[in-house]
C-alpha cells in the first residue's frame, strides 16, 4: 500500500496515447495517459471504457455525438460502442479497464501498458 501522486507519474510520461499503469484495483489497471491529436475509432466488445480528465479538454466522439470533457469530468463508454477521443492541445487522463484490455480494442494494434 502506498500513496500514488498522479502528477508525479504523469511527469514521467513523454509520449502520447501510451497508457502507463499506476495501480491495480480488483483486476483492473488504473492508468494515466497524456493525449494529443486523434486516437483511432475503436470499441471494446467485452468491457466499458472509463475516461477521467485530469487536465485539459477531450472531445469524445461516440456515435453521432461529440461529448466535451473538461478537467474533473468523466465519461463511461459502454462495451461494444465505437468511439474516438480527440485532443486539440494536450490532455492528461486517468483510465480504468480490466488488466490486459488492449487500448485500441485489438491486441495487434494496441500500445503496451507499461507500469510506472
Amino acid at each position: 500500500m502506498k500513496v500514488i501522486n498522479l502528477a508525479e507519474k504523469l511527469a514521467l510520461v513523454d509520449t502520447h496515447w501510451d497508457p502507463r499503469v499506476v495501480a491495480g484495483y480488483n483486476g483492473n489497471d488504473i492508468m494515466v495517459v497524456k493525449a494529443k491529436g486523434e486516437f483511432p475509432f475503436h470499441d471494446h466488445p467485452d468491457t466499458d471504457d472509463f475516461f477521467l480528465v485530469i487536465e485539459g479538454e477531450v472531445l469524445l466522439d461516440v456515435g453521432d455525438e461529440t461529448h466535451v470533457l473538461r478537467a474533473g469530468e468523466l465519461f463511461v463508454v459502454p462495451r461494444g460502442v465505437r468511439h474516438r477521443p480527440r485532443v486539440l492541445g494536450e490532455a492528461k487522463l486517468l483510465l480504468i479497464e480490466p488488466a490486459g484490455t488492449p487500448n485500441t480494442g485489438d491486441a495487434a494494434t494496441a500500445s503496451r501498458k507499461e507500469p510506472i
